[in-house]
């Protein structure tokens, strides 16, 4: 079940042209948003990934590996666009907090990508050992996606705050 090249799932990739990355407060939370339900897609798609491979049967085993098909196409544009958004940050106006924010999701990004691409490999093949081996490398793919998208949440989330952290709470000392 070779990954095929194919555009993307969604019109959410179609909206992260890099030169316009680093604009205004409510496109950046929007960018990370977009992001956001792209990593929660992965997930998913894993997570079904990891659900039908676990059945045994036969066309359940195909589902699930089409299903890690799909994932390995979706983490490999996900991973492309934080690269994306990494050199607009880099290209743009000085930010160095976003450009440390982004650092660990590219690492992140680009794990998944591997182990999704991993699992489908040992999918592929003959032997129960490859298979269970590719069973092991969905729940791995899975585990970094279930990160991924909970970090780019997190971003959604700092990216509301104002400049100088969060709430502001009353002293009790008087």
């Amino acid at each position: 079940m070779q990954a095929l090249r194919k555009p993307p799932m969604n019109a959410i990739h179609d909206n992260l042209p890099g030169a316009a990355l680093t604009a205004g407060d409510s496109d950046r939370r929007q960018q990370w948003r977009d992001l956001g339900a792209r990593a929660h897609q992965l997930r998913a798609a894993t997570r079904a990934a990891d659900h039908f491979t676990a059945r045994g049967d036969e066309s359940d085993s195909h589902t699930g590996g089409w299903l890690m098909s799909t994932a390995v196409s979706l983490a490999e544009d996900l991973a492309a666009d934080i690269d994306s958004l990494a050199r607009a940050l880099k290209e743009g106006p000085p930010d160095p907090a976003q450009q440390q924010q982004v650092a660990p999701l590219r690492v992140r990004a680009h794990q998944l990508h591997a182990a999704a691409r991993a699992a489908d490999h040992f999918l592929e093949l003959d032997t129960r050992e490859d298979r269970d081996t590719g069973s092991w490398l969905i729940a791995t793919a899975l585990g970094l996606a279930t990160k991924l998208a909970a970090e780019l949440d997190d971003q959604v989330v700092s990216s509301r705050r104002p400049e100088g952290g969060g709430r502001r709470v009353a002293s009790a000392a008087n």
